[in-house]
Formats: C-alpha cells, structure tokens, sequence
C-alpha cells in the first residue's frame, strides 16, 4: 500500500471511468494524501446509437452503466464526481478524423486522437478551470522529471502486459507535467487485489474491450452507418478473384476473418498441404478498388522492413536522435529493433532489423529507449 507523503497534498482531477484501474487510481492518491476529485467523461451521445427492434435504444454503449459505477466508487472512496459531456469535442477532434481515415481506406488509432485531443487536452482544461494541480487517469504507464534534461518522460508501465504507453505517445511536456498515473507502478493482478481489498464495487469488473465509441457492437455493422459501401474484386497473388469484397474501408491489412472466402484449387496443380492455410488481407487498392489478399501468416506480400511514418510527435519536444532504437508498429507487439531516420522535421523512416508483419497505414510507429516512449508518427502508404 502507498503511505502518505507530507507536505504534497495537491489537488487532483481523476478521470474515473467506471473502471477497476481508475477506482484505484484515485484511492491511492487519497492515501497519498490529495484532494480527490472525480470526473466521468462522456464522450459519445446515446442518441447516436442504433434502435433495437423493439424501440428502445440497443445496449452496446455502456455509458450509463460506466458512470453508475463511477459514482459508486467515488461514493464508496468519499470523494465528489462530476459528469462531463465533451461529445462535441470528441466527434470534432476524433470521430471526424476517424471517418475521413477509414474513407480514405487507411486504419486509423482513435485511442491515441482521443488520449491527446480529449482526456489530455479537453479534460485537462477543465480540470484545471476546477482548480486542479494535477490530473490523473487510470493508465499503465509512468511520469518521471529527468533533472539533467530538464525534461518530462513518459514511461512504459511496470506491467508488461498491460503498458499503455503506445497510446499515450503523442502527449507533450505540458501535458505530462500535469499527469500523474497511480497504477503504472503497480501490475493488474495488484490491481484487482487491492480493490478487493478496499471494497470497491467494481473490483471484479471486466477491462472494457474495443473502442469506447463502438463498444462490443460489431464494427463493420457500425462503420457501414457512416461509410457507404463500395463493392469489388477480392483478388489473390496469383490473380486470381476470389471473392467480392464490400468497400475497402471495411478492411484491414492483416485482418484473417469475414473474408469471404471458401476452398480454392491452386492455379495449374493439385491441392496440398498449404491449402488450408488462412487468408489474410494484404494490401488495398483504392485506384481500382480490389482488396489483395494471401494465404499463410508469413507470406511476403504481409512483411515490411522499412516504414514510413509522418505526423510525428515527440514526447520531449524535439526529435530523438538518429541510431539504434526499439519500436512497435501495433499495440499488442514485442518492441523490435530498429534504426531511426529523420527525413524532415515532420516525417521518419525505420529500418527494421527483422521484418514486421501487417504493417498498417492510418496506424502508430512508436519508438522507445528502453523504458523511454519517445514518440512517433502515423504510419504511411
């Protein structure tokens, strides 16, 4: 358990999500000594979401059952909650550039749009508009002030499985300043103990899945509510179609499921072993709208050495320095070795030491040295 420190009493504005990490968060910045305050961020409107067929509105948004259990925790820790609407800023900053990326047949990361644009940006203001030293949310990931920089750093959390500094990558200095993470020292299954421990009434609750505009609603049945379909040729390597496919926003490099496809006799021989192998999604051309695709996991069409990645953002302020570096170009990857190349202020190439697999545009590079994120970009054609 984390004792109180005497004299740091702050002000502090949680973020509380309904969550078992952000609960936490805030009693341990009450053990710590602060003054807790929590805040519910609702950052999609109710009225956007489908009607059943019976009239009601369908259940795949949880964002009234989220902040009943928000207020039950602030209830139990004894700290106030405040709910805030940033739908308007969300759709504005986010939801847009969501749209306009999967238009243009690229993937794109609305995470970590929504971490930089609303729970680090429009939340922080507000918090600060209540009085607040300091904001904090419930992500595994850490802060530390480098004396000899001068700088703030963004750590990866203590838990390897759940550090979630790959979405936090795009905050700046100002922002780190101001942020704390309670439970990026602690590891989840600490976690979950401590809330029994203390009784909080979401102790045992599920991680939320997906993102948190879509929830467990099946994507492309979401997608398709704003993105018109676009039929075309599903097409292999060797040239053949395969399939239809029913618009390339609807697709993802790499994806293995809904694709359609059934048994297929290889071009001019006998079936065989390989035959069975999955299909993957490896490439997209918008200019004449045909979705490439492959069978087997390593297939070269599927491996990038080198990325290009533009619309970079560097936690320190200033750009890394050229040389030997680690990064991950999706979220749940071990970090690879890689060598960094600035090409412009605003753009970098990596050069992989050991090819990476489905590397997506509309998604993060993200680097790190060692524990460090440095920062990144979005991942180009």
């Amino acid at each position: 358990m984390t004792n109180k420190t005497p004299g740091s009493k702050q002000r502090v504005v949680i973020g509380l999500s309904g969550g078992v990490d952000s609960a936490v968060s805030a009693w341990l910045l009450k053990q710590q000594g602060h003054e807790v305050v929590g805040v519910f961020m609702k950052n999609w409107e109710d009225d956007d979401r489908p009607v059943d067929p019976l009239g009601g509105v369908a259940g795949y948004c949880t964002a009234n059952a989220d902040f009943v259990d928000a207020a039950a925790v602030a209830d139990v820790l004894g700290i106030e909650i405040e709910h805030v609407n940033f739908a308007t800023e969300y759709k504005d900053r986010v939801f847009a550039h969501f749209l306009r990326e999967y238009q243009a047949g690229r993937t794109p990361n609305p995470d970590v749009l929504c971490n930089a644009e609303i729970k680090f940006k429009a939340f922080l203001d507000h918090a600060v508009a209540l009085g607040a030293q300091k904001i904090a949310t419930g992500h595994y990931a850490r802060v530390r002030f480098n004396s000899e920089t001068g700088r703030h750093e963004l750590l990866k959390g203590l838990d390897p499985a759940k550090d979630q500094s790959y979405f936090l990558h795009r905050l700046n200095q100002q922002q780190l300043s101001r942020t704390l993470f309670p439970v990026g020292e602690l590891h989840k299954t600490e976690v979950r103990r401590i809330a029994a421990e203390i009784g909080l009434p979401n102790a045992r609750k599920k991680d939320s899945t997906g993102i948190c505009f879509i929830g467990e609603r099946p994507f492309r049945e979401f997608l398709s509510r704003y993105i018109a379909s676009q039929p075309g040729p599903v097409m292999d390597d060797q040239g053949r179609t395969v399939a239809e496919h029913m618009g390339l926003s609807f697709y993802t490099l790499g994806q293995r499921q809904g694709l359609g496809i059934g048994g297929l006799k290889p071009k001019g021989g006998r079936r065989g072993s390989g035959d069975h192998a999955p299909w993957f999604v490896a490439r997209k051309d918008p200019a004449s709208n045909t979705l490439w695709v492959v069978q087997g996991h390593e297939h070269p069409w599927l491996l990038s050495q080198t990325v290009q990645a533009g619309e970079s953002s560097w936690v320190a302020g200033v750009t890394p320095p050229q040389g030997p570096l680690t990064a991950k170009t999706r979220y749940r990857q071990a970090d690879a070795q890689c060598l960094l190349n600035l090409r412009d202020v605003d753009s970098f190439t990596l050069h992989f030491a050991a090819p990476q697999w489905a590397v997506t545009p509309g998604q993060s590079a993200v680097l790190y040295n060692g524990e460090v994120c440095l920062g990144g970009g979005v991942i180009g054609a």
